[in-house]
């Protein structure tokens, strides 16, 4: 399975920004979806998931609220909506596939098989 993140970009502070992931390679059976980034000198962070079957989602404190993660089936596509971006959400953002989590470990990137190379979010104040 291969994952592509695109839509990253510089923005102004209060502005959006779209984040697309497009999954590829052989038949996709992901359960969960997700985003993670990782700002410069930080620890790797938990932004969004989303559960393949259902459609579930759950998301980081930090982004709840302004940030809506949502999939498209018939395109194996995961997108983030990112509205009223802060400038302390400039990061690497990158998305993540997982065969066997559970709901309990979604937040946990460990957990993901697959991950995508990263797209960079730039937001100026």
């Amino acid at each position: 399975v291969q994952l592509q993140a695109s839509g990253g970009g510089l923005v102004q502070a209060g502005g959006s920004l779209r984040l697309s992931c497009a999954a590829s390679g052989r038949t996709f059976s992901a359960r969960y979806m997700a985003w993670f980034r990782q700002a410069p000198g930080k620890e790797r962070e938990f932004v969004a998931a989303i559960k393949w079957s259902s459609r579930h989602t759950t998301y980081g404190d930090s982004v709840k609220g302004r940030f809506t993660i949502s999939r498209d089936n018939a395109e194996n596509t995961v997108t983030l909506q990112m509205n009223n971006l802060k400038p302390e959400d400039t990061a690497v953002y990158y998305c993540a596939a997982g065969t066997s989590i559970i709901t309990s470990t979604q937040h946990m990137g460990a957990q993901y098989d697959y991950w995508g190379q990263g797209t960079l979010v730039t937001v100026s104040s």
